[in-house]
């Protein structure tokens, strides 16, 4: 069939609107209870709420918490391991008031009493005592800027009070009990390290009355990051750890910890949130893990000392075993994500059970994201490049597509090859894509991922610019239409590269840190040490807060910039990015900037979604001189000089 040609940005595209922001839903939290399987739903269509669902042996589906209750909790307000299920006994947070369910077979859900101003994450059933442990972040202390930790036990029945098992450290995750439910085991760390950083792994003797006593230090006496603590069937408690430089898989015997299957790749991650899993237990002895080798996660089985792959591709994390099987969240770089089911651990053709989005981009429309590597100061770089790639379009002869460059959050996280819709929003429009790994970023190790100390706002601004420059080199992207967006940390490296370099031509910041000092003095206990490391610690490194500031280079600035911002976010407050727009608007600077009530760090609602992708958008149409089909809103740009977008 003979292609349409149209400029670049403006193919007419079968990734509507519509489906990224509405018929696309967001997969995770998978757990296994018996035969039962459950997860999370994102749902844009639903005002941006989350859905406990349950899929039933008989393989009935169905919703476990109706509208307007949304799951989700806010400690460390990143969230995270907001349900647990346990034979059939449900306990789950609502994320806008923190209050804490019970949901028994059989009988209504009931809210656990909690007190006010108290927060809750990370469960862990106790069921022979009738009670569940969580840990606590309580917003009572003073100031409130310094929530205080605590593992507690949260009764199930309805005449008791909460009690406090562990408290002391800074910070607390993963309480864990021994299959016989005589030890707990725990992770700490406190200030100013991040649980990527430095933690520490406790084991405690748990009472017949459920108190803890005789905490001893396991493992963390030097530095490490130590994830998911679990216990086997047989009472031998595993982790993660990076003390060689890498997550590996480690096993507690006595008081000697025994390295699994070293490996040169991760199995673990940093703990953004509660709750990640990494490994799990089969009944025969192996087990199955998730590891990450040059930022692609696919899931193996651990037998012997000895790591296989398990043949069923990328993964969101790590499986569950299911009966004889397993269940997972599959994530291929050519289709949705979508809730899976492998009858056999060793055989049987995956079963789909929940898709994140209807199949209807054509295979010749897919960009598949392939694994680049470039020379940067640090040695190698790392990305993903995505062509653009349109079924009936292609562009004018002779002329090469815009650039989209990708600067990823966190900035201690890492992006991946998985299937993305917004990502095909903009390949199917006739645009590249480059998702830059950049120095900082989680799945190389630990050295890679300390690049970027003391180097925020440098290391990852030069491996964006590097990946850029690597594709404009090989005649890949079209070196006058060089775009960046990012969102928080990402956005900071957006804003920080328009503001150090004249290479890229326009740029989209959401909900991205202008101005380092403000977000020192204003964000949340999580991150409140996190600039020491990726700066350096105040008052003494004050000079470089206001040199990588940004706001302060606004007269470096050369090209128009979009800023996205959410009303309530408590993580990068609304005042980082109006700071930015009004110092630009005071330049006479092309600027537009977009806010939306009942927002926060991260877009929830289908309504934003839309506008943000179709202002965005229309933005790059307007400096790039195209205009994009079908929109419903135009973009407006203070300050844009006549004639021109």
């Amino acid at each position: 069939m003979t292609k349409i040609i149209a400029p670049y940005g403006a193919w007419v595209s079968p990734v509507s609107i519509e489906l990224v922001t509405e018929a696309a839903i967001g997969l995770s939290g998978l757990s296994v209870d018996g035969q039962d399987l459950y997860w999370l739903e994102a749902r844009p269509s639903e005002n941006g709420r989350t859905a406990l669902c349950r899929r039933r042996a008989d393989g009935e589906i169905e919703d476990l918490t109706p509208p307007p209750f949304s799951v989700g909790s806010r400690v460390h307000e990143y969230g995270g391991g907001a349900y647990a299920v346990e034979k059939s006994t449900v306990v789950v947070s609502e994320r806008s008031d923190g209050s804490v369910w019970l949901i028994e077979a059989g009988a209504a859900p009931r809210r656990i009493e909690t007190p006010e101003d108290c927060r809750y994450a990370d469960f862990e059933f106790d069921l022979p005592r009738r009670r569940v442990l969580a840990v606590r972040e309580d917003l009572r202390a003073r100031p409130p800027s310094d929530p205080k930790a605590a593992i507690v036990a949260l009764p199930l029945g309805p005449d008791r009070a909460e009690t406090i098992l562990v408290e002391g450290p800074d910070f607390l995750s993963s309480p864990r009990l021994s299959p016989c439910g005589e030890r707990l085991a725990w992770i700490a760390w406190d200030h100013p390290h991040m649980p990527w950083d430095r933690t520490r792994l406790f084991v405690a003797s748990v009472t017949r009355e459920g108190t803890v006593e005789a905490a001893r230090l396991a493992a963390g006496e030097t530095q490490e990051a130590i994830v998911q603590p679990e216990w086997s069937a047989n009472g031998t408690l595993h982790f993660c750890s990076d003390r060689t430089s890498w997550w590996n898989l480690y096993a507690l015997r006595g008081t000697a910890t025994e390295s699994l299957a070293p490996v040169e790749a991760e199995i673990g991650g940093p703990h953004w949130v509660f709750r990640q899993r990494y490994y799990d237990f089969l009944g025969d002895g192996r087990i199955v893990a998730a590891i990450v080798r040059d930022g692609i996660r696919i899931a193996v089985l651990i037998a012997d000392g000895k790591i296989a792959p398990l043949g069923i591709g990328q993964v969101h994390d790590c499986p569950r075993p299911l009966g004889d099987g397993l269940a997972y969240i599959a994530t291929s770089p050519a289709a949705p994500p979508s809730v899976d089911i492998k009858p056999k651990v060793d055989g049987g053709a995956p079963i789909v059970v929940r898709a994140a989005a209807p199949a209807v981009v054509p295979e010749e429309t897919i960009s598949l994201g392939e694994p680049v590597e470039f020379a940067t100061r640090g040695g190698t770089g790392h990305a993903f490049w995505y062509p653009p790639k349109n079924r009936d379009y292609k562009g004018p002869l002779g002329e090469l597509p815009p650039l989209v460059v990708l600067s990823h959050g966190g900035p201690t996280s890492m992006t991946t090859n998985s299937f993305s819709l917004n990502i095909q929003w903009w390949t199917s429009r006739g645009f590249g894509v480059v998702d830059v790994n950049y120095g900082g970023s989680t799945g190389f190790g630990r050295a890679y991922r300390e690049r970027l100390y003391g180097q925020w706002g440098v290391v990852d601004v030069e491996d964006c610019a590097a990946a850029a420059n690597h594709l404009v080199e090989r005649g890949l992207a079209d070196a006058a239409r060089l775009v960046i967006r990012g969102g928080s940390a990402g956005g900071f490296t957006t804003l920080a590269a328009l503001t150090s370099l004249n290479l890229f031509k326009a740029g989209a910041s959401f909900y991205g840190v202008g101005d380092l000092m403000l977000l020192a003095k204003d964000t949340h206990k999580f991150e409140s040490g996190y600039l020491d490391r990726l700066i350096g610690p105040l008052p003494q490194a004050r000079a470089l807060y206001d040199e990588r500031s940004p706001v302060n280079h606004i007269d470096r600035l050369t090209c128009p910039v979009i800023f996205f911002q959410g009303e309530d976010d408590k993580t990068v407050p609304p005042n980082q990015a109006q700071t930015m727009v009004e110092a630009m608007a005071a330049r006479g600077l092309p600027v537009a900037y977009y806010s939306f009530a009942g927002e926060g760090h991260g877009f929830r609602k289908a309504e934003t979604l839309r506008r943000a992708l179709e202002l965005e958008l229309d933005f790059y149409g307007r400096v790039f001189g195209f205009t994009a089909p079908g929109l419903s809103e135009r973009v407006t740009i203070a300050n844009m000089p006549v004639g021109e977008g």
